[in-house]
């Protein structure tokens, strides 16, 4: 079955398109609004991701909204583009956004995200939400699912950044879909153990590899061990179990 047909309705899930969004927008408002007292110092400091300063980050959020939108743009006029240029200027346009001061890194991320967002409001006001698109790695699904890739994004990086954001922190709603999300991209990788994810408020298969395996707790403490975030010390089922990187 193609990855197409594989993703996930978001009519299955708990919300429509409009609460999706919704939830974007909040988490795009929280993490700017953690952000704007940084100083440049603190930008140039490392995040929680080994390698990247906190300036690396915010650069590469801003990167990923533009490359989001030009998704949406091939969407809208029936003409396929990549998601970025090329993988070198991707990681060029990193390494040097992230030694901007502050200002202009809060400006990018402000801007690239509105931008983002009146893109979205373009792709359903044209009705183009089920054209297929192809993600960073040859991921093709269809554009209604941008806005949750997107989300995942925000909301990890967030945690990355180290400025006060826990994935414990993440609300239930936004942790299932992530969750779901995350299954969807899971699912068919061969070296990822076959798991079984239960929350109060979700269920999810992830994985192909082995006899499945039951985890259950909170939805952001499975979000945060399935990504990395966490070690699933407040999970059950989860001792012993080490996972590929996310």
């Amino acid at each position: 079955m193609s990855p197409e047909a594989q993703a996930p309705d978001p009519d299955a899930q708990r919300g429509q398109q409009e609460r999706l969004r919704e939830l974007l927008r909040r988490g795009t408002a929280a993490l700017l609004g953690a952000t704007i007292a940084v100083t440049d110092a603190e930008w140039r400091a490392p995040s929680r991701l080994p390698g990247w300063s906190r300036g690396h980050l915010a650069t590469h959020l801003a990167r990923q909204a533009d490359g989001l939108r030009r998704l949406t743009g091939g969407a809208l006029g029936g003409h396929p583009q990549a998601m970025y240029p090329s993988p070198g200027q991707r990681e060029t346009e990193i390494e040097t956004g992230a030694a901007r001061t502050g200002l202009e890194l809060q400006i990018d991320l402000d801007t690239s995200a509105g931008l983002l967002e009146q893109a979205f409001e373009s792709v359903q006001d044209g009705g183009a939400w089920d054209h297929v698109v192809e993600l960073r790695g040859g991921l093709r699904v269809p554009a209604r699912l941008l806005p949750l890739a997107r989300l995942l994004e925000v909301v990890v990086h967030h945690v990355d950044l180290d400025v006060g954001q826990e994935v414990g922190d993440v609300d239930d709603a936004t942790a299932d879909w992530l969750l779901e999300w995350c299954g969807f991209r899971l699912r068919e990788r061969d070296e990822f153990p076959r798991l079984e994810l239960l929350s109060p408020t979700t269920r999810i298969a992830v994985g192909s590899s082995g006899a499945p395996r039951a985890v259950s707790g909170r939805s952001a403490a499975l979000l945060g061990w399935l990504t990395g975030r966490t070690d699933g010390a407040d999970l059950d089922g989860a001792d012993g179990l080490r996972l590929p990187a996310f």
